[in-house]
């Protein structure tokens, strides 16, 4: 039997022979050489070039000749046909979401991710990775002031965490009121009763797990929030109170520690107590704000997180990991007992007796990345301190661009910034004849918005708020200072002037 080294199939992997090593060599050298040439040096948020022509661009490079490239040459290409054309997330006015630079650091993870290949989901299949992995989720939960009966599992970010955070609930809910086990006899009878309370502005995810979980959009009892845009728990107590006299069963309590357009944190103490009060599951959807638990200047804002059943954290986002890097933590870890399954070929019940941790029985995922090396490498290189630091600049640039809107005649502030999001619109005057205000100010900063994406000057991105069409900065870039900020809003004034009279 022919060894590795001989295997004229080694050529195609890394392995122990020499021509394997070269091959994995040049081929990530090209992939570096390619990214600091045709990514690094982009002067635009975006190319700006149409869809069409891109797309003809790209069929014609499928379209050639595939054979005698090779890899590093096809690397090569690729920086030139359409690395070029992706999204500059390093590019100061590339604002539109909560899309970040990663650091240096989750990139060289990545490469170490990609290379190794470990699925997480069993100890045979990962090894040190899942001892990282908790070591990781431990170091969270005691972060986030959890006790030694907290737990978690890494996901792939806010969505699938925020999932899970209601799929416990459920499941939880229908143990604790009917002893019944989802797992094993599918929904009780009594599930079309259930009801999720969540503010008005909850994230998406909150309404698809609804419906994922077989609840339906039914469930889901949107709450309006207050003046300041947060859930009030009196407000929460109002409709649960409504929904039990109604005959039906609020079962989860959701609260956004930094909603998507504005940032806005709801007070998690005071949500904490009322859902412990109502005796219902309490859910902190903190993929946006979990980040500044390191801020010492902003800790406060997540004061009472700690209370949480279940929380969603992103490092995605303000930790300024690449895509994609989240965690989803439980504060009493025998909740992940109501998914728990076990299969022989996988995770078979033996494994606990040898000591072997599976890691699998935690997740709603089977192959799952090793995502935690990112941040546990970037801990390890430039200590937690790094993220209050990040935080702290882009929160602070926040605040002065708020300022610089406030002092503005033609642009109007929606409301003061709570983490890193601004929100505000152009509303110059006077206006032309014959238009109604309001309708002329939205299609301005819809106009400005598509205008400034299509021709890649910068990517920002816009909202309707009360139906109205309000552009949004999120700042995410560390690397942005105020002298940015200014240019950026002389561009918009100038591509309003720009825009048709029809």
């Amino acid at each position: 039997m022919a060894t590795t080294d001989q295997n004229p199939l080694s050529q195609y992997f890394l392995t122990s022979s020499p021509e394997s090593k070269i091959n994995y060599q040049d081929a990530t050298h090209a992939a570096i050489k390619m990214l600091v040439n045709n990514f690094a040096t982009l002067n635009q948020a975006y190319s700006g070039k149409a869809i069409p022509e891109l797309k003809m661009a790209l069929n014609a490079f499928w379209e050639q000749d595939k054979i005698n490239r090779s890899l590093p040459e096809l690397i090569d290409q690729i920086g030139h046909e359409f690395v070029q054309h992706l999204i500059n997330v390093n590019h100061p006015l590339c604002m539109a979401h909560l899309h970040c630079p990663p650091l240096v650091s989750s990139i060289a993870a990545e490469i170490i991710i990609s290379t190794t290949n470990q699925s997480m989901d069993s100890w045979d299949q990962s090894a040190a990775a899942t001892l990282i992995e908790q070591q990781m989720v431990d170091w969270l939960c005691q972060c986030y002031g959890f006790s030694k009966t907290a737990d978690g599992i890494f996901t792939s970010g806010g969505t699938q965490s925020n999932f899970m955070g209601l799929l416990l609930a459920r499941d939880y809910a229908a143990h604790q009121q009917f002893n019944w086990s989802i797992a094993e006899q599918g929904l009780p009878p009594q599930a079309h009763k259930f009801r999720i309370l969540c503010s008005a502005d909850s994230h998406f995810s909150i309404r698809q797990s609804s419906h994922l979980l077989g609840l339906g959009e039914q469930a889901l009892v949107p709450i309006a929030t207050n003046d300041n845009h947060c859930l009030s728990s009196a407000m929460v107590k109002q409709a649960f109170y409504k929904l039990k006299q109604a005959g039906l069963l609020p079962i989860a309590l959701v609260s956004t520690a930094g909603t998507t357009d504005l940032g806005t944190i709801s007070p998690l103490e005071a949500l904490a107590d009322c859902a412990k009060q109502l005796g219902i599951w309490f859910h902190v959807d903190a993929a946006f704000g979990s980040g500044v638990i390191f801020s010492d200047q902003h800790r406060h804002k997540l004061a009472g997180i700690e209370q949480a059943d279940s929380l969603t954290i992103d490092f995605h986002k303000l930790f300024y990991q690449s895509i994609s890097c989240a965690v989803f933590l439980v504060k009493n870890k025998k909740h992940f007992d109501l998914i728990q399954l076990n299969a022989d070929y996988l995770n078979p019940e033996s494994n606990e007796k040898y000591g072997l941790p599976d890691l699998v029985g935690k997740s709603i995922q089977t192959t799952r990345r090793f995502d935690a090396l990112k941040i546990y490498l970037t801990l390890q290189a430039y200590g937690q301190e790094i993220f209050a630091t990040l935080i702290d600049t882009t929160l602070e640039l926040a605040q002065q661009t708020a300022a610089y809107i406030e002092k503005a005649t033609d642009f109007e502030l929606l409301a003061s910034p709570v983490l890193n999001t601004v929100v505000f619109r152009h509303c110059p005057t006077p206006i032309p004849t014959g238009d109604n205000l309001e309708h002329y100010y939205d299609s301005l900063n819809e106009y400005i918005r598509l205008t400034l994406l299509q021709t890649g000057q910068a990517i920002i991105g816009s909202t309707k708020i009360n139906g109205h069409v309000y552009l949004k900065f999120t700042l995410m870039n560390p690397l942005i200072n105020l002298d940015d900020i200014e240019k950026l809003f002389t561009l918009i004034r100038q591509t309003a002037t720009q825009k048709p009279a029809h």
